[in-house]
């Protein structure tokens, strides 16, 4: 990106305004960059530790597999899932507050008993597993918003601020070789002057 200038001082205002604002922005960029890494690395190890834990409960039911193809899976449903957004590092993020299930009404006494059980632990597995997708859909958030300050960053580091440097160093060297010829010049009409002054007298 080549950064479009004027010779004269008022670009050279402006450059260094520009230049400045970079300067100032970019630690407070860097400082976001890595604390949305940070997050980034505690939310695959949260994805992570929600797979193990699925799946060691769905290794603790395979004594019971025979059991479960006589439950009634009509007999729960998550009705609502009720969340919150929370701000991570400048990054809106939803947030799991509650998992609202309906149970439908069944006979105690003509259904096995181990069916009030297996309602909990299938909660327990919703729960798990509707966790496991928000803490995806965070992760998801926290790359995306890392990816966008990783490029900004790179932009003002690699780009920005050596382009506003370069431009401000070629102002400064034109306007001084401006002020150079035109005290040259300011010498020269001087001489002048004094040589025509002499040869008149």
């Amino acid at each position: 990106m080549a950064i479009q200038f004027q010779y004269n001082k008022t670009a050279l205002q402006m450059l260094e305004k520009n230049l400045r604002m970079r300067v100032r922005a970019l630690p407070t960029i860097k400082n976001k960059e890595s604390a949305l890494r940070l997050e980034v690395k505690r939310a695959k190890d949260d994805i992570l530790q929600l797979e193990n834990e699925l799946e060691q409960r769905i290794l603790a039911f395979d004594k019971m597999l025979a059991l479960w193809g006589e439950f009634d899976t009509t007999l729960l449903r998550v009705e609502d899932v009720k969340m919150s957004v929370r701000k991570v590092a400048g990054v809106r993020i939803p947030v799991l507050d509650e998992v609202v299930y309906q149970t439908k009404p069944f006979s105690v006494f003509n259904s096995p008993k181990w069916f009030a059980d297996g309602l909990g632990l299938i909660k327990e597995l919703a729960q798990i597993g509707i966790e496991q997708e928000f803490s995806a859909q965070k992760l998801r958030l926290l790359e995306y918003a890392r990816k966008k300050t990783t490029q900004k960053v790179n932009l003002f580091e690699k780009v920005q601020i050596p382009g506003y440097e370069d431009a401000i160093r070629k102002i400064k060297r034109f306007m001084e070789d401006e002020e150079n010829l035109s005290k040259s010049s300011q010498k020269i009409v001087k001489s002048r002057q004094q040589q025509l002054k002499e040869a008149g007298l």
